[in-house]
């Protein structure tokens, strides 16, 4: 008897597992470089169908580089954010439309008071389609755009991800007052707030 209650337990719990599997399948990644990393995070993490944010690096040559050689600069990496989300819930056009309104799409290696390549504005797209999504995006932005500066985002592909260290992870939520000093500090909600008005992302 306790095999058989067994066996009718475990057979639901496959279904599930199965079902968790085909669901993870169905899951795709976006990366977006808007200057610090630690500012990217929340903007997204709010979003319903985005099921993590991942603060790291991108774009450069060193493999396993450090935050110190990253923000030093020389790595050709920019600090940049990982989403994972569900397509079915959030679409990736949604996810360009908030990249876009939380950072300065205007300055070259350059993110509010962080200068320097690793502080550069770019769409890492993972496919094909979000390549002709992230560039029909900017397009579109550049006709109806509210400020006179050209937009000098990069349109790039992804390559290898590396997440940041620990320590760096939702940040916002561990050390809320020296993120908010930094990000106050930094002008960041004022600057886009000039840029884009009352459809401004960042801090509410």
């Amino acid at each position: 008897m306790k095999a058989l209650i067994f066996g009718i337990l475990v057979f639901p719990l496959a279904l599930v597992a199965a079902g968790t599997v085909e669901a993870a399948g169905k899951l795709e990644k976006a990366t977006f470089a808007g200057g610090c990393f630690w500012c990217m995070e929340h903007p997204f993490d709010a979003l319903p169908g985005v099921l993590s944010v991942t603060s790291g690096y991108t774009g450069g040559q060193k493999k396993d580089p450090t935050y110190q050689e990253v923000s030093a600069g020389g790595t050709g990496h920019a600090e940049a954010v990982q989403i994972v989300y569900e397509p079915s819930k959030i679409t990736y056009g949604k996810l360009l439309d908030v990249f876009w309104h939380n950072i300065d799409p205007t300055t070259k290696d350059r993110q509010f008071c962080d200068s320097g390549h690793q502080y550069r504005s770019a769409i890492f797209y993972h496919s094909e389609e979000q390549h002709q999504a992230a560039l029909q995006s900017k397009e579109a932005l550049e006709k109806v755009k509210p400020f006179r500066e050209p937009i000098v985002t990069e349109v790039v592909p992804a390559g290898v991800f590396y997440p940041a260290e620990e320590y760096h992870q939702h940040y916002y939520k561990k050390n809320p007052i020296r993120y908010w000093y930094y990000r106050n500090g930094c002008g960041r909600d004022q600057r886009l707030k000039e840029l884009w008005g009352s459809a401004a992302g960042g801090e509410k």
